[in-house]
């Protein structure tokens, strides 16, 4: 998830500035040490978890990703208590267990992650169920326009239209970089919208439901574009 933008009259949306430069640059060391990335990288996510300003967020990661939630803590969940509901505007409501998603048909793509800050990871596999089975499983329903989704961080909110949500690149992803998904990479279970910018994404995934108009998500309704694509996307021609 990325942080608070700040809004540019054109082009792609604008995230959070490095402003530690100190701090900064002291810890862009250790991208020099291949052996502290991973306690580095075990560091980050736990602080994050504590971190209501998203300053952990600025800080460097040899890894790449930046770890960001708009919640102090987020409770930890795993196939014994893990639960995605689906409802709104289907004929089939449905609640799945994570045993559930894991058997049904799996999906991978290969695709850059951006963040509205500015950092990226290029080519990272992720794999799951296309979010297009899971709304044909439900029976939407012809009054049905949009996707709303919600997180079991008790905040975060996202929303694409129906045809972005039949996307074959738009996925309920339960593996990142050919693993399971981490707690604080979003996981067990996490929204990948491979077009779009990775605020799209939603981690922490716990709720879907077909609506009669689009929601504005949580960082759309602090400034983002509700439609969050990255330049050169087909917006058109991809939909299942």
């Amino acid at each position: 998830m990325a942080g608070k933008p700040k809004r540019r009259a054109e082009g792609a949306p604008v995230g959070r500035r490095a402003m530690l430069g100190t701090l900064g640059a002291g810890a862009a060391g250790l991208a020099a040490a291949p052996y502290l990335q991973r306690g580095w990288e075990g560091f980050l996510a736990s602080a994050s978890q504590m971190d209501v300003t998203g300053l952990t967020g600025l800080l460097p990661n040899p890894g790449g990703f930046r770890y960001y939630s708009v919640v102090g803590s987020v409770p930890h969940k795993d196939a014994t208590d893990y639960e995605l509901r689906v409802d709104g505007l289907v004929d089939r409501p449905k609640t799945y267990t994570l045993g559930d998603l894991r058997a049904m048909p799996q999906t991978r793509i290969v695709h850059d992650v951006l963040c509205t800050d500015g950092w990226r990871v290029d080519r990272t596999p992720f794999a799951g169920v296309r979010l297009a089975d899971i709304l044909d499983a439900a029976g939407v329903r012809s009054s049905g326009a949009a996707v709303r989704f919600t997180c079991f961080d008790g905040a975060y909110t996202e929303s694409l239209t129906l045809a972005q949500a039949r996307r074959p690149d738009v996925l309920v992803a339960l593996k990142m970089q050919d693993k399971p998904i981490t707690h604080a990479h979003g996981g067990p279970v996490r929204l990948y919208v491979a077009p779009m910018y990775f605020y799209k994404s939603a981690k922490w995934l716990s709720g879907i439901s077909v609506t009669d108009k689009v929601v504005p998500g949580y960082w759309e309704e602090r400034g983002y574009a509700v439609d969050g694509w990255l330049d050169g996307e087909d917006r058109h021609g991809h939909a299942a």
